[in-house]
């Protein structure tokens, strides 16, 4: 028996011993379940809910069904945590390269507030935006303009929302047209590193999209306003202490895959006459990316973990509405639970799969 044939069968036993475990507690929960005359029925699912989500971004009612409030809740799940891992990660860019500048105040700082930021809990950070950050806030009238199209005040953020019409279709067109003009500049040898074409093209193409989209700004009208998309102060703590708490690792981890590169990188591209600037993002960051993604993965995936904090300060995440409200509603406690688990193993799994992909894209296009 070959050395590879023998890997292949301790795999599989491995695999068989995993299936046993699991097959013996699954026996074990039926059983008991029955013993107590109870059987595992996921018919509950189509129940009528009977309560309100006050946060939602798609269609909810109280008439509606728990299958759809755990549908609502991943979405509320899902859109936290794309805000923060969007946020962890400038911060995180920010702080390391503050913290590799060279500047005695600017790396100062940086390594202060990773310290600290790092050494705290989390789910205190999360409750200190809430009750000492945002509950403090100007009243509705006093709001802090950014802009004139953007508000926060003790209500929450107020933002700009896209009108209907067929703005979507314009943004689609328009996103086709960028994605040609970036491959047709990249074949053209222009100097731009693969690991910000992607980003660069989501951008403009946005960028165009939303200039060609029509826009509801929210107006005070009274004592409200009217108008645009509140994201209450549960979204706004939540995604700040989460991707403040994650953008410190992300730093160190950021500063580390950077320090991980050649000196003499840096130096060739000096030498050739390229900026500080240019050597960072052009040459040195694109090869960092190599030894920035696996960190980078885990601390991906830690976000979209966290965000269960958001039961803390009532946010309408999965947690808080699936695991709580619906749990003691319906009394389905490993039903309600093994969704849960589910759900979160599910997205983590495809979270997982898209960056190990990326890592490999990025290691074959350095060869």
């Amino acid at each position: 028996m070959t050395s590879r044939q023998k890997a292949w069968g301790l795999q599989a036993l491995a695999l068989i011993g995993a299936g046993a475990v699991l097959a013996f507690f699954a026996v074990n929960a039926v059983g008991n379940l029955a013993a107590r005359g109870m059987v595992l029925d996921y018919g509950f699912l189509w129940q009528r809910a009977g309560f309100d989500i006050p946060f939602h971004l798609v269609a909810w009612e109280p008439s509606f069904t728990y299958g759809h409030a755990l549908f609502v809740a991943g979405v509320n799940t899902a859109f936290a945590s794309v805000l923060c891992i969007a946020l962890a990660s400038a911060l995180g860019l920010v702080l390391a390269l503050m913290r590799l500048s060279g500047n005695l105040l600017a790396g100062g700082v940086a390594r202060v507030l990773v310290e600290v930021i790092r050494n705290t809990p989390q789910l205190t950070q999360v409750v200190f935006f809430y009750l000492a950050v945002l509950a403090v806030l100007p009243p509705m009238r006093q709001s802090l303009s950014m802009g004139g199209v953007a508000f926060l005040n003790v209500r929450g953020l107020y933002v700009p929302a896209p009108t209907d019409g067929p703005w979507d279709t314009i943004a689609l067109a328009t996103l086709g047209v960028v994605l040609v003009a970036a491959v047709l500049w990249r074949r053209l040898g222009m100097m731009v590193p693969r690991l910000f074409v992607l980003p660069a093209v989501l951008v403009a193409g946005l960028a165009l999209a939303g200039w060609t989209a029509g826009w509801d700004v929210p107006v005070l009208k009274g004592f409200n306003f009217v108008g645009g998309v509140r994201l209450p102060p549960e979204v706004v703590a939540l995604v700040l202490g989460i991707s403040i708490y994650t953008s410190a690792f992300i730093a160190e981890a950021l500063r580390a895959a950077i320090q991980g590169v050649h000196r003499g990188q840096g130096e060739a591209a000096r030498s050739l006459g390229l900026t500080g600037g240019q050597t960072m993002f052009l040459v040195v960051l694109p090869q960092a990316m190599r030894l920035l993604v696996p960190p980078l993965t885990s601390q991906y995936l830690n976000i979209i973990k966290s965000t269960t904090l958001g039961a803390a300060i009532a946010y309408p995440e999965i947690l808080q509405i699936f695991a709580r409200t619906v749990l003691n509603q319906s009394g389905r406690a490993i039903e309600v639970m093994t969704l849960v688990l589910g759900v979160f193993l599910a997205v983590n799994l495809l979270v997982s799969a898209l960056m190990n992909a990326w890592n490999r894209r990025l290691a074959l296009s350095g060869r």
